[in-house]
């Protein structure tokens, strides 16, 4: 009978006295046997599997029995509540008064169809998900061909040209190489952090070199050590604050059609800003999939310093970088917006010095040394200069400004012991020569 119920029958009772379930079954049967005649006879529809067992629920209370009755049906919607209304024609159960209401008709096929909806929901969202249109197999096979070119050279991520072209551009990671390569620039090699290997400082000397670094600090730091030990002809950013694995088809070429030569970076220390996506001009020659040799590292010389005029000089200042008069100050010179030694030196430990400096919000730095007492100071902005040219070499350097890698990387090659700065910046690579805390940590 579980599997041809469509409907059940729900109803209530109330029996003036203490009764069983035996009681209530016994009722059912022998009130309603010969009132709707044999077709509706509820011992006849049971016996024929058109009605299910009667399942009674009662509970008795202060002489009183409640109770509920539930009877599933196989009969259409018209015999199954003729069949629920002659429940209500029971007046005794047992040999208590009673009296029955029928509460609900429950259509069971409802649920279910509630039930197949719900599902079917879910497999169709599951089955949209999947899906795939003819364009997206055409751009993941063009992937997939593209990133499968990725080689090695020397161990380090690089384009399938990088050995045999003429000139090459170094970008700091795999993630730089693979975006280089959806756009079909085939001669990048990758340095796979701060330290340039050997093998790169060599190949830089035999090629023409663009360095394509991200627009951070991460990315001068590169750009100074490979500029120490290996060449570098020209040199392009990514955007400020952003990578060159992030960068669209435009941006890159843009990045690559506007970059500079090395020593217009290295003597006036502008930064090399990557134009925008709809820059004029033509598109920088690469190695691309066709094997044709199109100069990624875009050009001749004579091209290259031609694209640089276009390229408008940012300020040192607007870089982090001091400006020339600060660098020309002599290390025991206080700056304008610094003090004395011995104007500072009435707090006596480091938490007292990041108490003055970082939780007053005074702008400024301190150098200290291993006693806490003021070396030097001056304004947070020029903190690298005087870190660079500091004598004696400070053992803690209290800043009320973010901590950059630059600066970082300076302290740990001059040998400074800790950093307490305001907060944290996002370092490349953090040595491990020099602790850093900031005021919270304080």
């Amino acid at each position: 009978m579980q599997d041809s119920t469509k409907y059940l029958i729900h109803a209530d009772f109330t029996a003036n006295g203490v009764v069983e379930r035996n009681d209530v079954v016994g009722a059912v049967f022998g009130q309603t046997e010969g009132l709707l005649g044999d077709e509706l006879d509820l011992r006849e529809l049971q016996e024929g599997s058109k009605v299910g067992r009667v399942d009674v629920e009662v509970t008795s209370e202060g002489g009183q029995s409640f109770g509920e009755i539930t009877i599933a049906s196989g009969l259409d919607r018209v015999e199954t509540a003729i069949l629920a209304a002659s429940l209500e024609t029971i007046e005794r159960v047992g040999p208590c008064r009673a009296t029955v209401t029928v509460t609900d008709l429950e259509d069971v096929r409802h649920a279910k169809r509630r039930e197949v909806v719900e599902r079917a929901t879910e497999l169709l969202a599951d089955f949209e998900a999947e899906a795939i249109t003819s364009h997206d197999i055409v751009e993941e096979v063009r992937q997939r061909l593209r990133v499968e070119d990725i080689t090695e050279y020397e161990g380090l991520p690089a384009g399938p040209r990088v050995a045999e072209s003429d000139a090459i551009i170094v970008v700091e990671g795999r993630a730089d190489v693979l975006q280089l390569l959806q756009f079909g620039i085939k001669n990048a090699v990758a340095v796979e952090g701060t330290d340039v290997p050997e093998a790169i400082a060599d190949l830089s000397r035999e090629r023409t070199v663009t360095a394509f670094l991200d627009g951070d600090r991460g990315g001068e730091l590169i750009l100074k050590e490979l500029a120490q030990v290996g060449a570098v002809d020209h040199v392009a950013f990514a955007p400020a604050g952003t990578c060159v694995e992030d960068l669209s088809r435009s941006q890159i070429l843009a990045a690559l059609r506007d970059k500079v030569p090395y020593e217009a970076v290295d003597e006036g220390s502008p930064a090399p800003v990557a134009a925008t996506p709809d820059a004029s001009g033509d598109e920088p020659r690469a190695v691309t999939s066709g094997g044709r040799d199109v100069d990624a590292e875009v050009g001749t010389a004579d091209a290259a310093s031609a694209s640089s005029e276009a390229v408008e000089p940012v300020s040192p200042e607007a870089d982090g970088q001091p400006s020339p008069e600060a660098a020309e100050r002599s290390p025991g010179e206080p700056d304008d917006g610094g003090g004395d030694a011995s104007d500072d030196a009435s707090p006596s430990t480091v938490a007292a010095h990041a108490q003055a400096v970082v939780t007053e919000g005074t702008g400024t730095v301190r150098l200290l040394d291993d006693e806490a007492s003021v070396l030097r100071a001056g304004p947070a902005s020029e903190a690298f200069a005087l870190v660079e040219a500091a004598d004696p070499v400070p053992t803690v350097v209290v800043l009320d400004d973010m901590l950059s890698q630059r600066l970082l990387d300076v302290a740990a090659q001059r040998g400074v012991e800790e950093i307490v700065a305001r907060q944290r910046g996002e370092f490349v690579k953090q040595p491990t020569a020099v602790r850093v805390r900031t005021i919270e940590d304080l």
